[in-house]
């Protein structure tokens, strides 16, 4: 078998087969030879290094180091991770661990443009094939791809599929192929993409490229469903668990719903959130009413026109504090990592739905909030769309049964994050602490009674009324409808006027989501008795039935009430944040591009003083740090003191021209007026980063060279062994400077 040339980031010789199994590894273009396994045997070594390197975190969370692990070593596999677990690290570091082109499959434009932003922003190189390119724009990607310029290609489903599509990815060198969002592949599922469904034809016209599908939500129906249809009937299937613990979620009763919107959104004045509406009308008159209001919202359906939907999702992405008032239309595809808040003004149709809309918030991990207002009118609603829908019988019983899961999550009176993961089978042990029913426990009545009268009423006047005038029988109420039916002669008319008519609402919505009524499919919103009712209408079972409390204020002691900012770095912070859109400006990337909002609060928590300082900030990678780094540590220090930022980075620019141009490092500390051991710690960051290359920073005959790296590599168990390790176990002295030097280029050498 011939050997793959990687020249694009390692330069290693590798054997397909060696690459499954993590054996020999052979030098190519002019390396030296590293020990037999070595790289088999720091694989994860080298992953970390890109992911700090790259990426500017220190280490690996959950299952992604095992994940890396699989796919980098040519493995299949199927990945489900919440949203802001990492996924796009999960086929981000084994693409670049890989000899060749990454492509990933991704459902919507907007994620594509976003992805390669941040990867560009990176300092690697990307592209996405689209339909926002014009036919140079296509050709020069093409070129970029037959030139191995890429590291990774974006493409939606379509674009891939087509014949000359896939004719032209069989003369590239590919890494691995990434498929993103796969749930789009169920039928059955809430976001169903027919194109998906070809998607396994991967596996027969590229056999031996590793395949990956990725996806934040799926039950175990939908994970049987991506694994045939994608043909990874080999893959390694990791669940990382579907807990968002730093998301607080809040249901309650619609009662004057606006009003409770308002009182929700006046939590989160100047943040980004989303606000879902099941009509296109309402999401109008919503964002006109909430403008009115004074909060900065737009509107966002599919029945807009394509140019006003563009330009307001780009403003949403590229401005702060924004509210974007949607349906489900919008929100797949949307990156955006502090989006503060997801409010829900109506019933969304499934949990996997009502899971993934408010997964759209705290992508960035810091805390926020999942709200959502619902009645028995969103049920009625969505049951009349059920009805009229073009799926078949056995498809209507399915989205029946996950409407009506949905509803037993709203009344639930016990920890609803532990019941959201529970539909999805995963387990929490204890009660969240995170939700208002955790927060602010639900009181709940001796139901039995009134539950009776509701079942009888129900059945006494045929199983053909809806909710309203069931409640007129109960209350007695003389109206031209009661008459014409004849109802005020029924034994329950007028025998429940010990309960208001919410009160009564109330009643019937429980006894709906327990499962003792149901809602006829007649498109009319009648009731109807269950089998279920029978053992409670004959005095054999109790029910308890929870109160309804007006929630209009914040819930004491909620999580997301909890500052991110305390008010003494409030000044600064909105420093940052204004330094960040200036930059995001000048670059045409969203603010959270530049740096999400995550990595600001970890620069006030550390308060850099220094470059070095600043590289150790979460999310700050090396080219992130040349980038932006003086600028935000002038900030971080004040006007004054900021001026010493930017002489430290001129000051290592400096060291690397006057190396490239053939100083040693003695020369140059005289050149600078510098330490000569601060000189070498700056060539030696400078090889770590691909600035310089090692023999332009030390001078050694060849044999001592080797000599020292035979010792660096005979020492090393899973890491390289430090400077000081090294140096006490030479035979000769060499400066600590060299040792840190070469130290570098063996790691940049081990990383690839």
């Amino acid at each position: 078998m011939l050997p793959i040339i990687c020249q694009k980031h390692c330069g290693f010789a590798v054997k397909a087969a060696d690459m499954q199994a993590g054996t020999d590894i052979i030098a190519v273009s002019g390396r030296r030879d590293l020990p037999s396994g070595f790289i088999g045997r720091h694989m994860r070594k080298q992953a970390l290094e890109r992911l700090r390197e790259v990426f500017g975190y220190g280490e690996f969370r959950g299952h992604q180091a095992d994940i890396i692990d699989q796919v980098a070593r040519g493995g299949d596999a199927l990945v489900l991770m919440p949203t802001g677990g990492g996924k796009s690290l999960c086929y981000q570091i084994p693409g670049l661990l890989r000899p060749g082109l990454t492509v990933v499959v991704s459902p919507l434009i907007a994620l594509m443009d976003d992805q390669v932003a941040t990867l560009n922003e990176l300092g690697l190189t990307a592209a996405a094939l689209n339909s926002t390119l014009d036919e140079q724009g296509q050709r020069d990607v093409a070129n970029s791809l037959r030139r191995g310029e890429l590291d990774f290609l974006y493409m939606a489903p379509e674009r891939l599929l087509k014949p000359r599509t896939l004719q032209f990815l069989q003369t590239l060198n590919i890494a691995l192929f990434a498929i993103d969002e796969a749930h789009c592949v169920s039928q059955w599922g809430h976001d169903f993409r027919p194109e998906y469904l070809q998607l396994g034809q991967l596996a027969e016209l590229f056999p031996g490229i590793p395949r990956m599908a990725l996806t934040a939500t799926a039950d175990e129906r939908t994970r049987q469903e991506i694994i045939q249809r994608l043909k990874l009937e080999q893959a390694a299937c990791f669940v990382s668990g579907f807990d968002r613990p730093n998301i607080f979620y809040r249901i309650v009763p619609k009662d004057r719903p606006r009003q409770q919107l308002i009182s929700f959104l006046a939590q989160h004045k100047g943040n980004a959130g989303i606000v879902y509406c099941l009509s296109r009308k309402k999401v109008e008159d919503t964002a006109h009413w909430l403008s009115e209001q004074g909060f900065p919202a737009l509107p966002y359906h599919a029945g807009l026109a394509a140019e006003l939907r563009a330009a307001n999702q780009k403003r949403f992405l590229n401005e702060e504090g924004l509210i974007m008032v949607a349906t489900i239309a919008f929100g797949m595809g949307i990156d955006k990592s502090n989006v503060r808040f997801v409010a829900h003004m109506d019933l969304p149709k499934s949990i996997e739905a009502y899971y993934q809309e408010t997964g759209r918030a705290g992508r960035d991990g810091l805390p926020a909030d999942a709200w959502m207002a619902y009645g028995l009118q969103d049920v009625l609603t969505l049951n009349q769309f059920m009805a009229n829908s073009d799926g078949d019988e056995r498809h209507k019983r399915i989205e029946r049964h996950k409407l009506d899961a949905m509803l037993a999550l709203c009344e639930i009176t016990t920890c609803r994050r532990k019941s959201l993961l529970s539909y999805f089978g995963d387990h929490l042990e204890d009660h969240c602490g995170h939700c208002d029913n955790c927060i602010d426990p639900v009181s709940t009545w001796d139901g039995s009674e009134a539950a009776r009268m509701a079942l009888s009423t129900i059945y006494r006047s045929g199983q053909r009324y809806g909710v309203g005038h069931l409640v007129d029988i109960l209350l007695g109420r003389d109206n031209d409808k009661i008459r014409t039916a004849g109802h005020q002669h029924l034994s329950t008319y007028g025998i429940g006027k010990q309960l208001a008519e919410q009160e009564w609402r109330s009643v019937f919505r429980q006894l709906i989501a327990r499962g003792l009524a149901e809602i006829d499919l007649d498109g009319f919103g009648s009731l109807r008795l269950t089998d279920a009712c029978r053992p409670l209408l004959r005095g054999e079972e109790s029910l308890a039935l929870r109160k309804d409390v007006a929630r209009s204020a914040p819930v004491p002691g909620k999580y997301a009430d909890k500052p991110v900012i305390a008010d003494a770095d409030r000044p600064l912070w909105e420093a940052l944040r204004a330094l960040r859109k200036r930059l995001a400006e000048s670059h045409g990337v969203p603010p959270y591009v530049i740096f999400p909002d995550s990595t600001l609060v970890d620069m006030l928590r550390q308060r850099p003083a220094s470059l070095q300082d600043m590289g150790l900030v979460s999310g700050i990678g090396s080219h992130k740090l040349e980038r932006y780094g003086a600028d935000f540590l002038q900030v971080m220090l004040g006007d004054g003191d900021g001026a010493q930022a930017t002489k430290e980075l001129d000051q290592s620019r400096d060291v690397q021209s006057l190396a490239l141009a053939g100083m040693d490092a003695q020369q140059i500390a005289r050149q600078l007026n510098q330490p000569v051991k601060q000189v070498y710690l700056q060539l030696a960051q400078a090889i770590s980063t691909g600035q310089i290359e090692l023999h332009q920073a030390i001078d050694l005959p060849p044999m001592q060279l080797q000599r020292i790296q035979d010792a660096f590599l005979n020492e090393a168990e899973e890491n390289l062994p430090g400077v000081k390790t090294l140096a006490k176990q030479l035979d000769e002295p060499v400066e600590e400077g060299v040792l840190h030097c070469i130290r570098a280029a063996l790691i940049l050498e081990i990383s690839g």
